[in-house]
């Protein structure tokens, strides 16, 4: 097959040669047809690629050479199809903005051409598509060689694919040698041993152990399995390595084979018969079951089982050895239990202990093992393959050679520690491959943002569209595989966002695993040290700047690098000028991340013409970019976290028609950048982390109406200069009920003038409508004295609100009916003296009865500076009120009860000097479990710890802080 698809492209690539050599002017013609065959060409290189890659049967070094050949002559491919598909876009903008298109200078879009562009023969002029084919005769010279070379070099396709090998576990292990995983030995063994209630769904519980590769699993439940106590406890115990593929029909016999050693042949059973013999085996026992080693997320596959295994008695008990924690989620597991690496001195005296044969050579060598065992970063696995590796070696030249060596580079290493990575790496698919090496070109310890990393992977190419499912949704879901397999740790949430996964670390020896799988194509550079390896294949380049630049120069060989990633905290012009230059070598790149303190971006940024993805660090003293900089039209994102240098975007930013995400970092610093007119042209647009509306008398600049058509936007959008929206029709024309996928919306108000801008600012606010699924609001410098009920109501969804700088504000608006709510903040509202029931949606309500629950899942509610704010009206924690009815007897009193606040867990109220006291509905609220009172006089003396007659009142709750101190529950602090 691959070798057809070779042959197929050849003749096709040789057809386009044999055309331009006849008759150069047939390009005019013939070009357009034969870009679009040599598009579909490129994915079956690609497929003979990954097919290669798959099959792990590249063993030669002179099979890599051929393989790195054809990788080379893909991206070349690449490169020219965006080259070509970059003109046609680029002459379409042109033509729009009713200008003469410059084809001598492309820039890039989408890689499959859009079905507005029009015939590319009135696009494009005949340099351009003479210079296209010229380039696409040379890759097919060049393809020709490699084509040769194939026979040469004895490259087979068609052999069997080599299998890394999975090694069987077993229940036996040597319980001296397991350090460091006492606590987790010991909550196992409670989960195992634990009766359990008698009301569980199943008779049995299923436990889980997840972590990554060599981290100790097996090793761990080896020790429970054999736990004399789980041995007394357990009638059955079984032990079955099932590893990949779960095969049912052989887990289902050794199962039964573990029951009953004695039981007789079960070659041909099939499946039904061997689980209703399962089920004979295991009735009324109490069973432990460990299923070590699974890979499979399917659920059907595992149902089978947990059906037949019911049979067994109350408190019977599965323990399952994965990397996945997806696996851990499909069979159920309560609990899960995620091993960690180990401590530093535990995993030294794992090392020790297989390295050392005795005293007298530990004490030689031990300075230099610490040093080894370091290098195992808390891995079980590691520090076990490297303590024996150095058994048999007994001088300190030995020791120390290996120390200095590149750890993967080590033949012994490789087989026993890089087995079970490659065993997780090649189980991905081959996107998701590229998308796990691409890691290796930051450095270590590097957070890695999910936000970021995926705008990365896409900028590579890394990440496809379909049909009806945006790029960003299927690179997010490729990080959080990735992260379930256990490549990522030390994991930062978002509690805010039900937990989910914002930030990560990849463990050191699975950083140098993808730095292995990568190493032709990806390097990292210091610049302090004289380059030693050649650049002419790098692809991605994490490169150190020094003050002396020793490598600048000598990179410039790296013309098909598709990442730069420049590291400095030192510059001078001379590296300006430099990099100048580096942008006409380095024109294949696809990501840009500058980390260094530059101050201009140079205009031959023109040159860039397939860039992705620019990303300026808080480093980078880029004050604005240049005008040439639009000309990047295949331009996703745009990354400016130096916002506090940072001042203007550039006035053709319309131009780039691709870019998806616009992104700021720092709230205050990035409004006050100064938006172009045409930002709502860019209707691709993502991500829009901050809108500016220029001021009203900027004819040229950025005014609220643009974000009429920009209805793809997600996330969280902050609006500043609110108070430049003069006319309603303005603040209509926004249509921010279009945007359905935002989720959160900052509206900002500058606080100058505001005498004059009170009505408007009224009008304004409450002309707005909101987008349908917001969850987030803040609303910062609104002048106006009222926000209006019918209009604060409509905001139906939201779940966290916060109103900020509102000085003319008298009174809060009607918030209680919100039905979502779950957190409040008000904060520096000056004007407010008095909070009543207007605060909780119910003073002017006919029928109290339609308002049975006050902030009905209100769980945080915050008050800071309100310095004149002195009464706080409310009764009881359920209000009575009462209601009169008429009924057959006459007219009767009916009580009505209002629940106010029934989930809320925090209050807190901080500066807010002249409030006397709090309404008893606060105080009795039955979730609240914390209390925090600061700088508020009257309220701190008023519960005071101790001796006041009032603190009973707040006695009850469980985490209370007064002025700064907490009090614990007898009032002492």
């Amino acid at each position: 097959m691959a070798e057809t698809l070779l042959i197929d492209l050849f003749k096709q690539l040789s057809s386009i040669a044999v055309q331009l050599a006849k008759q150069e002017i047939n390009l005019l013609v013939g070009v357009d047809e034969e870009v679009q065959k040599l598009q579909d060409r490129l994915g079956f290189i690609k497929a003979m690629l990954d097919d290669a890659e798959e099959r792990h049967a590249v063993k030669q070094r002179t099979e890599k050479l051929w393989l790195e050949q054809l990788q080379n002559q893909y991206y070349e491919m690449d490169d020219i199809l965006d080259t070509w598909n970059t003109a046609r876009i680029r002459a379409e903008i042109e033509k729009k903005a009713g200008k003469p298109a410059d084809t001598n200078a492309p820039a890039v879009v989408k890689k499959k051409v859009c079905s507005f562009i029009p015939s590319p023969s009135r696009c494009f002029n005949l340099p351009l598509r003479h210079d296209v084919g010229h380039m696409i005769r040379k890759l097919n010279e060049k393809l020709d060689m490699v084509f040769k070379d194939k026979a040469t070099y004895g490259i087979d396709f068609n052999r069997q694919p080599d299998v890394v090998e999975r090694l069987t576990t077993t229940s036996i292990v040597d319980v001296s040698h397991i350090i460091g995983r006492d606590n987790y030995r010991d909550d196992l063994l409670r989960n195992l041993l634990d009766v359990g209630s008698q009301d569980e769904r199943n008779s049995y519980r299923v436990i889980s152990l997840v972590g990554m590769g060599g981290i100790g699993k097996t090793t761990l439940a080896q020790l429970a399995y054999n736990h004399l106590d789980v041995q007394v406890h357990f009638q059955k115990r079984m032990w079955i390595c099932v590893s990949d593929p779960f095969d049912q029909c052989n887990v289902s016999k050794a199962i039964i084979k573990e029951v009953d050693p004695e039981h007789g042949p079960l070659n041909d059973t099939k499946l039904q018969t061997l689980l209703c013999k399962i089920q004979d085996l295991i009735k009324d026992k109490k069973f432990f079951l460990v299923l070590d080693d699974v890979w499979t997320e399917d659920s059907k596959i595992w149902e089978p089982f947990k059906f037949a295994l019911k049979n067994g008695i109350h408190g019977s008990r599965i323990l399952v050895t994965t990397r996945k924690q997806k696996v851990a989620e499909m069979m159920e597991s309560a609990p899960t239990i995620n091993l960690e690496v180990l401590s530093k001195e535990d995993c030294w005296l794992i090392f020790s202990k297989i390295a050392f044969s005795n005293d007298e050579q530990l004490k030689y060598l031990e300075d230099i093992g610490r040093k080894l065992a370091s290098k195992c970063k808390g891995l079980p696995l590691a520090a076990k393959t490297l303590g024996s590796l150095m058994q048999n070696k007994r001088s300190r030249e030995q020791w120390n050679k290996i120390l200095d060596s590149h750890m993967w580079e080590l033949e012994d290493i490789e087989k026993g520690l890089l087995a079970p990575l490659l065993l997780s790496y090649y189980e991905l698919p081959s996107m998701m491959r590229h998308c796990f090496s691409y890691c290796a070109i930051f450095a270590k310890d590097y957070v890695f943002y999910k936000d970021q990393l995926v705008l990365h992977w896409m900028a590579q190419g890394y990440i496809e569209s379909k049909a009806n499912m945006e790029m960003e949704v299927i690179a997010e879901e490729y990080f959080e595989k990735l992260a379930m397999r256990s490549f990522f740790q030390d994991f930062e949430k978002d509690e805010d966002n039900d937990g989910k996964i914002i930030g990560c670390k990849m463990h050191d020896i699975v950083h140098d695993f993808a730095q292995f799988m990568t190493k032709y194509e990806s390097f990292e550079i210091d610049g302090d040290k004289k380059l030693e390896i050649d650049c002419q294949s790098a692809r991605h380049l994490h490169l150190k700047i020094s003050k002396e630049m020793q490598c600048l120069d000598s990179i410039n060989c790296a013309k098909n690098l598709r990442t730069l990633y420049l590291l400095s905290r030192e510059m001078d012009y001379k590296f300006e000028m430099l990099l100048s230059n580096s942008f006409y070598h380095f024109k294949c790149l696809r990501t840009l991340i500058l980390d260094c303190p530059i101050k201009k971006l140079p205009d031959a940024v023109k040159n860039l013409i397939h860039l992705r993805c620019l990303r300026m660090s808080k480093n980078v003293k880029i004050e604005e970019l240049p005008e040439t900089f639009c000309n990047l039209c295949n331009l996703q994102t745009l990354n400016i976290e130096n916002d506090h240098y940072f001042k203007k975007l550039p006035q053709g930013m319309r131009k780039l028609i691709n870019l998806r995400h616009l992104i700021f970092h720092d709230d205050y610093y990035s409004g006050k950048v100064v938006f172009p007119k045409g930002i709502g042209k860019l209707i691709g647009l993502r991500t829009l982390s901050t809108f500016n509306i220029s001021d009203k008398d900027d004819r040229e600049g950025c005014k609220l109406g643009e974000l009429k058509n920009l209805n793809q936007l997600r996330g969280n959008l902050i609006i500043n200069g609110m108070q430049n929206v003069v006319h309603v029709d303005e603040a209509q024309n926004a249509q921010l009920e279009d945007k359905k996928h935002l989720r959160g919306l900052v509206l900002t108000f500058d606080t100058l003038d505001y005498l004059l801008r009170m009505e408007n600012d009224v009008k304004v606010l409450n002309s707005l409508e909101p987008p349908p699924n917001l969850q987030y609001l803040k609303i910062k410098g609104y002048v106006g004295n009222t926000i209006y009920p019918n209009w604060m109501m409509s905001w139906t969804t939201l779940k966290k609100l916060q109103l900020i700088c509102c000085e003319n504000l008298e009174h809060l608006p009607f918030l209680g009916q919100l039905p979502f709510l779950e957190v409040l903040a008000i904060v520096l509202l000056y004007n407010v003296k008095k909070v009543g029931d207007e605060f909780l949606g119910i003073e002017d309500s006919k029928n109290k009865k339609d308002y049975d629950i006050v902030f009905p899942n209100l769980k945080s509610l915050e008050f800071f500076r309100l310095v004149n704010w002195e009464e706080w009206i409310g009764m009881g924690g359920t209000r009575e009120e009462e209601e009169e009815e008429e009924n057959d007897n006459g007219i009767v009193t009916n009580p009505i009860i209002i629940k106010i606040m029934p989930r809320l867990q925090s209050l807190k109220i901080s500066l807010c000097h002249k409030l006397k006291s709090l309404p008893d509905y606060l105080l009795t609220a039955p979730s609240l479990k914390k209390l925090e009172i600061h700088d508020s006089q009257l309220l701190e003396e008023r519960y005071q710890r101790g001796t006041r007659e009032n603190w009973h009142e707040i006695s009850h709750i469980s985490n209370i802080r007064l002025g700064g101190v907490y009090v614990q529950r007898d009032g002492e602090p």
